[in-house]
């Protein structure tokens, strides 16, 4: 189990602490640190959908100039822009096994998910 994102995101903190509290002892990658690849971030993208990839509630997005957010309209451009800005991504992403699992946090989605 790896978990992708950000150590000071709290929602990222939630997801650790739910999982250590669970027993699951995934592996940490901090994309700000280790970046990110385009062929992960098409996995995601494929998986998720790329509008739920791209956080626009976060403060990265939002400060993107109106042309930069205006160029956004695909996965393809999505991408570009999440290459370029990961904090952008939305976090956490959970992948088991190496595949995409869960995005963000839900204890709910997480007990569904994980827990069998």
């Amino acid at each position: 189990m790896t978990v992708y994102g950000i150590p000071n995101c709290n929602t990222v903190k939630k997801s650790m602490t739910w999982l250590a509290d669970h027993g699951f002892k995934p592996e940490f990658h901090d994309f700000k640190k280790k970046g990110i690849t385009k062929e992960k971030l098409d996995l995601w993208c494929d998986t998720f959908g790329w509008e739920n990839v791209l956080n626009k509630k976060g403060t990265t997005w939002r400060k993107l100039t109106p042309e930069e957010q205006g160029e956004v309209i695909n996965q393809e451009t999505a991408v570009v822009v999440l290459l370029k800005h990961t904090s952008a991504i939305k976090r956490p992403i959970v992948e088991v096994e190496g595949q995409p699992a869960l995005i963000s946090f839900s204890e709910e989605l997480y007990k569904n998910i994980l827990i069998k």
